[in-house]
Formats: structure tokens, C-alpha cells, sequence
């Protein structure tokens, strides 16, 4: 049976009459705001060629790990929705996707998924079985025209920045032909230096060797390995980038003597060191990069507490970011002591910490926050990014750390097309957040309009330095 696909106009909004026609009202002062996408891992090479995207599967289904992970949760093999294999019929991965759309209700990539059907692809009826080949051809249609072209979305979403993740490896050669072409689109890049500072990430040795190449300086020598560091972050900068980050397993830091840090670097590039051992390098590089911020301005982003690629065989077959990731219990408060106690209070620094542990927002992160000048928090996060997420993120850091203390709304994807549709929902949230306080005479209606920009844009583009 076909039924209708119905986007409505006050999903999210506080369910409550009153309450929601503020909210309503707040969020029709943002809607259209443009969109500051300080973090994400979308690729810059759609927007260097422009080139058309091949089809519905290409475009929505191969690069989404939320949509993948819940079809294998199912007993959905990968390879039949061509992940890792590019041999897959795209027409029939995208039907199998419609077969089992029925397992994405109630979550956010339901929502995201239903808004750019509807809204990017103008499609009136729901996304099943029995509509799958409908959806394939308007969408695969729609994609072979230049309104759909990389750049044509880009602008027709009013997307005043974005930014990409790239290893101190890549020689941004994507980033470079967007500069030179006569396209006004401000794509950028971020440090993203974890294949060279985590002794446990695959290929380390030859990746110090490769870092070695690029910048003719020796790797395999504490002094040298920080001048390649410096060098390559100016070279980034140079193409743009305002941040690194870093994907860390834990939020541990370390300031150890320059002798122990010399001996510790000698262990790991022997190639001999221990899990302690690792944990202890990526601690100290924490607060390594911490100095280096304070030098050249970028903001430092911090993501740590996530068991990476837990499911060993379909990381030995088909790498990594392929929904096996699974959050991981954090501490901060004595983590993070080693690189606050050092530049927690420097002007310089700016240090943005995100989390998956919702266990540590009012206990730790909100308390840290309201404290150090230096450090704020980012939003909900990855698992968190979602209407219930959102709203837990708010009620529980705003009391100790305030709205200034938070960098507005981070999308942080891979999918292109869920951009938009992200940012309408952190939109529609906050300003539910808002309107309650305004209802409950906590806030002036002026102070809510205020803070619903700045939540939506402002934020993040003085945090991001953009």
C-alpha cells in the first residue's frame, strides 16, 4: 500500500500548544540562517571535480554508516548494499534498503532520510518496497542535472563554510583545485593527525616514513618529529584549515620531562612498545598539539572514548568507518588535568571537547567548561546526535556551563545530502529548549531570539574561527 510522505511543518517542536508557538516563532527567525559546518568527513573531491553523483545508492546510501549499521544489525550483508564492493547492482542495494526501511522508524536517520526525499527530491509518497524503483529513478534523474551537481547543492543549502578531515598525509590536492577554480564555495580542511601519533593505528611505522618524505625532516627523532608536525599544520593552515582534531581513545593527557618524552618516542618507533606504552604517546601528543594550538591559533578539537572498528572481521576485510565503532566509558576530570593545568588558562588556546559518555556531561564536562577560559563543549555528538540526545545535552551542561560555553551544531557526516537536514533538527531542538525557558518565565523572549541565532550560527563560527 503507497502511502503519502508527510514532512511536518512543527516536527520536534514542544508538543505543548503554547510552548510551541514560541518555539515555532523562534525557530522561523533561523530557519534560513546560513549553514556553518565547522567538522565533518564529507569528501572535498565532490566539490574539486563537481562531478555528477552516479546515483540514489552512491549519493545516500554508500557513505551513511548509520544507514549501513542498523541493515547489518539486521543480518543485511554489506556487500549486497555494495559496501566494499563495487560490483553490487546500485538499483538492487537500493531496493534491499527499501525492503527493511521499516527498521529506521523513530530513529533521527528516519527524519534526516524523510527531509531530503521530500524536500531536495520534491518525492510525495513514503520511501518501501513497493516505491523503491520510483525513489531510485527520481532520485538518479534528478543527480544527472547540474541543479544537483556538488556545488549547486552546496549553494542552493546556503552553506557558508565546510569542513573537511584530512591526515597530515594528504596533500590536499582536492583543496587546492577548489582555491584555484572561479567557484566562491569555502571548503576547508582540518588536522587530523592520528595515523601519525597513535602507535596502535594501523601502518604507524611506514606512516612516520611518509611524514619523513613530506617534509624532509627525520621522524624517527623526537625533535624531528615535531618539526614535521609544525610544518604540516602550517601547511594546512595555509590551505585554510582552523582546527585539528583528534580521535583518541580516551581524553588522557600527559606532560611528561623532555627526557621521558625523548624515551617514550624511542620505545614506540622501535616498534617494541607496549599498549601502556601507546596509551602514554598519544597522552603526551595530546598536550604536544595543546602547545602547538597555542602557537598557530588552530582550534583544537578533541573525540575521544570510542572503541574503533570492534568488529575484528569486518575491519580485516573492509577497513575502517564502517559502523563498528561502540562508545566507550570517559573520564575528563583527570584526563584532561595534565594539558589544562598547562594551557587551560592561555589566551592562545582554544580546546573544544566532545563526548559519547552522557554519564559525564554534569558531573565533569559542564564543571570544566564553566571553568577554563580555554575550553568549551562541543554538541551531542555521533550516537548523541539526535532529538532526545540534543535535549539531554542541554539539560544537562546548561545550568553549570551556560549556552557560551558550547559551540553551537556540529553535523559531523559523511552524507552529503544530511547536512541540511542535520542542522534543521538542531535547529527545531534548540529552539524547543528555548521556548520552555521562555514559557516558564526563566528568559526573556528577546534573550531566546538572541541565543536561538547565536545557537544555530554565531557559535560555531567564532569557535571555528571562521
Amino acid at each position: 500500500m503507497t502511502r503519502a510522505l508527510t514532512i511536518h511543518p512543527d516536527r520536534l517542536l514542544p508538543a505543548d500548544s503554547a510552548t510551541r508557538a514560541i518555539a515555532r516563532a523562534l525557530y522561523d527567525t533561523v530557519k534560513d540562517l546560513p549553514i556553518i559546518s565547522p567538522h565533518g568527513h564529507t569528501d572535498a573531491a565532490w566539490w574539486a571535480s563537481n562531478a555528477p553523483f552516479g546515483n540514489a545508492a552512491e549519493l545516500l546510501l554508500h557513505p551513511d554508516h548509520y544507514v549501513f549499521r542498523m541493515l547489518h544489525s539486521q543480518g543485511i550483508a554489506l556487500d549486497l548494499l555494495g559496501i566494499g564492493n563495487p560490483d553490487a547492482d546500485p538499483r538492487e542495494s537500493w531496493r534491499l534498503f527499501a525492503q527493511n526501511y521499516h527498521l529506521f522508524r523513530g530513529t533521527p536517520s528516519r527524519m534526516w532520510l524523510d527531509w531530503v526525499f521530500a524536500e531536495t527530491f520534491g518525492i510525495e509518497i513514503m520511501f518501501a518496497a513497493d516505491s523503491a524503483d520510483h525513489y531510485f529513478d527520481t532520485i538518479t534523474a534528478a543527480l544527472a542535472t547540474d541543479r544537483f551537481r556538488p556545488r549547486a547543492l552546496f549553494d542552493h543549502y546556503n552553506i557558508e563554510v565546510i569542513a573537511t578531515t584530512e591526515s597530515p598525509l594528504d596533500d590536499l590536492r582536492h583543496h587546492r583545485a577548489i582555491r584555484e577554480s572561479d567557484w566562491g564555495g569555502r571548503v576547508i580542511t582540518a588536522y587530523r593527525p592520528d595515523p601519525v601519533v597513535d602507535p596502535e593505528f594501523e601502518g604507524f611505522h611506514a606512516n612516520l616514513t611518509r611524514l619523513s618524505e613530506l617534509t624532509g625532516e627525520d621522524c624517527l627523532s623526537w625533535p624531528g618529529y615535531l618539526a614535521a608536525h609544525r610544518q604540516r599544520r602550517a601547511f594546512f593552515a595555509a590551505m585554510g584549515a582552523t582546527s585539528s582534531d583528534h580521535g583518541h581513545p580516551s581524553a588522557r593527557t600527559a606532560d611528561l620531562p623532555l627526557v621521558d618524552a625523548e624515551a617514550l618516542f624511542r620505545r614506540v618507533v622501535a616498534g617494541g612498545a607496549t599498549a601502556a606504552d601507546a596509551e602514554l604517546f598519544r597522552a603526551q601528543m595530546l598536550t604536544e598539539m595543546a602547545g602547538m594550538s597555542a602557537e598557530d591559533g588552530l582550534v583544537m578539537q578533541l573525540h575521544p572514548g570510542v572503541y574503533r572498528n570492534h568488529n575484528a572481521g569486518l575491519f580485516a576485510r573492509l577497513g575502517r568507518d564502517k559502523g563498528a565503532d561502540i562508545p566507550l566509558p570517559c573520564d575528563y576530570v583527570h584526563a584532561l588535568r595534565p594539558l589544562l593545568n598547562r594551557f587551560g588558562d592561555d589566551p592562545r588556546f582554544s580546546l573544544i571537547v566532545f563526548t559519547l559518555d552522557e554519564t559525564t556531561y554534569a558531573r565533569e564536562l559542564a564543571p570544566l567548561a564553566g571553568h577554563y577560559p580555554a575550553m568549551k563543549l562541543g554538541p551531542a555528538w555521533w550516537f548523541n546526535d539526535s532529538p532526545e540526545g540534543m535535549r539531554r545535552f542541554r539539560e544537562q551542561t546548561t545550568e553549570t556551563a551556560g549556552f557560551y560555553n558550547t559551540v553551537g551544531f556540529n553535523d559531523d557526516t559523511r552524507a552529503f545530502l544530511s547536512i541540511p537536514a542535520r542542522h534543521d533538527m538542531a535547529r527545531r531542538i534548540d529552539c524547543g529548549f528555548l521556548a520552555r525557558l521562555v514559557a516558564e518565565h526563566r528568559m526573556e523572549d528577546w534573550e531566546a531570539a538572541e541565543l536561538a541565532v547565536d545557537l544555530s550560527y554565531n557559535l560555531a563560527k567564532a569557535a571555528y574561527k571562521l
